[in-house]
Formats: structure tokens, sequence, C-alpha cells
């Protein structure tokens, strides 16, 4: 991999669920295997900027059953097209990927990883 290697990423949010997730693929994607660092910042998620681009997260498992309950969540998930949460590893590989070169045309762009709830 190593497609990150001499990169800075900030993460807003915590240092767990989606934000760890983030960071742990990040971290691999620089060719670390360490655990990273627990200074996410705190900040407005998705803020924009025209070089920026932003992963717009549909709720995942962990962040949904703390906020839902277990039966609030197995509706909100049989609401998408996947009927799924997502995995926090899942919108991790989506930061990944615009960190990397392979996003190198995409500006001011925001990802929806949310199950196709968006689209309906």
């Amino acid at each position: 991999m190593n497609r990150l290697t001499g990169k800075t990423a900030v993460i807003t949010g915590d240092a767990t669920g989606i934000g760890r997730a983030a960071a742990k693929r990040l971290q691999r994607e620089q060719g670390g295997s360490a655990e990273p660092r627990a200074d996410l910042g705190g900040g407005p998620e998705g803020q924009r900027h025209p070089g920026k681009r932003a992963v717009a997260r549909g709720d995942c498992d962990r962040t949904a059953k703390a906020a839902l309950g277990e039966e609030g969540q197995k509706v909100f998930a049989s609401m998408t097209p996947l009927r799924r949460m997502a995995a926090p590893a899942e919108i991790g590989a989506v930061a990944a990927f615009l960190a990397s070169p392979d996003s190198s045309f995409m500006t001011a762009s925001e990802v929806a990883v949310d199950g196709g709830l968006a689209q309906l």
C-alpha cells in the first residue's frame, strides 16, 4: 500500500468508532503498523473547502446503536437499499481513498457513504 507516505491527516470527531477506523486505515496506507495517535481534532464534520474532499456518512452500526437503540437501529437499517448499517472500517476506507492520489482529480466533493439512503 503506502499510498499516503509523507502525508498528514486531520480527522474531526473522536478517537472511537468511525474516527478511529479512519485513522487506522490511513495509518496502514502510510505504511505504519502502530496504533494511531489519539489527537483527533474536534470540529465541524464535513467542513467544506474548495481544495478538500469530505465524507458525508450515514450512521454506522456503533454510533447508531447508542443514538437509536437496538430497535431504532433495525428500523434505520431497513430504510437503506443495502438493508444494514455501515461498519466503521467501510467509512474509513472511503476516507483513505479521498486522501490518496486515486482521488487527485476530485475537489470540493462530498461522497455519501450511507448505503444508498441519500439516493432514495
